[in-house]
């Protein structure tokens, strides 16, 4: 399968509580739900067709609690089906159980466990939200595509995708797109290492 990451930021790159003020407020946070704002009907096509080529999902345990105690109420949602009924993995040290079936929980050499899963015959293994374990699985060399749907605002606190401590990663450009509200949807594959050069005589 091909490790999908989909992850919602703002133009500073946070990635913390995008979808209530409540969401998320550890470290203090106090601009969750910056979002929602922008969400329109053509990103919410969108992510429907990026969910119908999932086979699997892999959580952290924060974002897996948070979809548990949702998703099996949701039944009327479109995407409920989906969400419900195929496999997911949640990666966590704390949990010996998880009451959302289908669930397998990973602890100990989670990049070990989710390389092994990689390696099953499948579409998608796919991350939503969840941006601590994201980071640790491009630090790892794992992640193979990156969904970013970035918002129109500047919050200047909380957790980003990508810290100042990130593992560099090269990337490649797929496909990009605007939506009405403003989201701007990009798509890249990940390359290995970046590349570095200097501009100057005989630069292209």
């Amino acid at each position: 399968m091909k490790l999908v990451v989909q992850e919602f930021l703002t133009l500073d790159g946070v990635s913390q509580g995008p979808g209530a003020p409540d969401e998320d407020t550890s470290d203090g946070f106090t601009r969750g739900g910056w979002f929602v704002p922008h969400l329109d009907e053509e990103f919410e096509r969108l992510a429907g067709e990026w969910l119908g080529e999932a086979d699997a999902f892999l959580f952290g345990r924060r974002t897996y609690e948070n979809f548990a105690r949702d998703w099996p109420g949701m039944t009327d949602h479109p995407n409920a089906r989906i969400l419900n009924g195929l496999p997911k993995y949640v990666a966590s040290d704390s949990l010996t159980e998880a009451a959302w079936n289908p669930t397998t929980v990973l602890s100990g050499d989670v990049p070990a466990q989710v390389a092994e899963l990689k390696r099953r015959p499948g579409r998608e293994l796919q991350i939503h939200g969840s941006a601590r374990l994201a980071q640790s699985l491009l630090a790892a060399g794992l992640v193979d595509e990156l969904r970013l749907a970035i918002a129109p605002v500047v919050i200047g606190q909380g957790r980003r995708l990508f810290p100042d401590s990130g593992a560099p990663t090269g990337l490649r450009l797929i496909s990009h797109r605007t939506t009405p509200g403003g989201l701007s949807v990009h798509v890249f594959g990940t390359t290995g290492a970046p590349e570095y050069a200097t501009y100057g005589a005989g630069t292209p």
